[in-house]
């Protein structure tokens, strides 16, 4: 076995991190791309100091005219590797990239759960995390969104997404996989620029790269960890903020009150946070950020003071002391 740099850079993050343990099952997400297929070279390399059970799962869209044959050259990689594949075959083609996504890991998830894996890992890198902090600045979004792409979240009660290559950028897998001759399936959807992340990538980070900072891929996904540890901690002040000033509705119609006296000494950033957290609880989506301000000037606002219907209708009060969310 070839043991690089790329190894060892990865074995001591795992390590760093707690990403995983020794002897756990490992379900790794394979498009067949460069960096999927680094991260299952890697994790089939390491597999003999960690002693995991690894499998192998690809998703097929069937939103491309080659995606059968995308998905057959990953079970034969698979075969090649002795390592159990499992294909996700959508039942029709996914309309959007947020559609995808979410199927993704339903799918994923299901395998897991069927086939007892603990974990769910995808070859998300640190050029991702650049792309995403930049799709979701232009669009308008706060800490949360910019750090969106993290090392691991649960998406099960028992199953854990993990990304392990999020210090290792695009250029760096290509490389490894031009050294260790893997065979990568070109995907002719990642040259489509009728979506705005292939133009991110394919335009907008060459540009930054050429006139601003070569190494601005690396730069954005520092502001993004340093995001990501930032926004931990101020959830979880929040959490204890909304905690102290939270009661259930005693009343008929009102499905939850907040105590605007202990609201007003806290920090603004805090009383969003804090009623994003409500509003994520009785909204059908997730709420935006004028959802957020309307309810937040509710704080200082006069009494009998309200908003108009949030999205499913609820709607929030001001009766003295009180911010009262009914719903209608």
């Amino acid at each position: 076995m070839l043991w690089t740099p790329l190894h060892a850079k990865i074995h001591r993050t795992i390590r760093a991190r707690h990403l995983f343990e020794p002897n756990q099952s490992l379900l790794v997400a394979v498009s067949g791309g460069q960096d999927s297929l680094c991260l299952i070279k890697l994790l089939l390399d390491l597999q003999l100091k960690w002693g995991w059970r690894l499998g192998i799962a690809h998703c097929d869209h069937c939103w491309r005219d080659d995606s059968l044959a995308n998905a057959r050259h990953v079970e034969n990689l698979a075969k090649i590797w002795e390592t159990p594949f499992y294909l996700a075959t959508a039942k029709e083609p996914v309309k959007s990239e947020a559609a995808a996504r979410n199927w993704r890991y339903q799918v994923l998830s299901k395998i897991a759960q069927s086939n007892s894996y603990q974990y769910i890992v995808t070859g998300h890198t640190a050029s991702d995390r650049a792309e995403t902090l930049l799709y979701n600045l232009i669009r308008g979004t706060g800490a949360d969104g910019l750090q969106a792409l993290t090392w691991q979240r649960p998406l099960t009660t028992d199953i854990m997404l993990v990304r392990p290559l999020l210090e290792i950028t695009r250029s760096q897998t290509e490389q490894f996989c031009q050294e260790l001759n893997l065979p990568i399936w070109e995907d002719a959807t990642n040259q489509d620029w009728k979506y705005a992340r292939n133009r991110i990538r394919q335009e907008l980070i060459p540009y930054l790269q050429e006139n601003f900072n070569p190494q601005v891929e690396s730069a954005l996904a520092q502001t993004a960890e340093l995001l990501q540890g930032e926004v931990e901690y101020l959830e979880q002040i929040a959490a204890k903020l909304r905690e102290d000033a939270m009661e259930l509705g005693k009343e008929d119609g009102i499905a939850l009150r907040l105590n605007r006296r202990v609201l007003k000494t806290a920090p603004l950033a805090l009383q969003r946070r804090v009623m994003r957290q409500v509003l994520q609880q009785i909204l059908p989506d997730a709420p935006g950020f004028e959802h957020i301000e309307k309810l937040t000037a509710l704080i200082t606002a006069p009494n009998r003071s309200q908003t108009d219907p949030f999205p499913g209708g609820a709607i929030a009060q001001v009766a003295d002391d009180w911010i009262c969310l009914r719903q209608c």
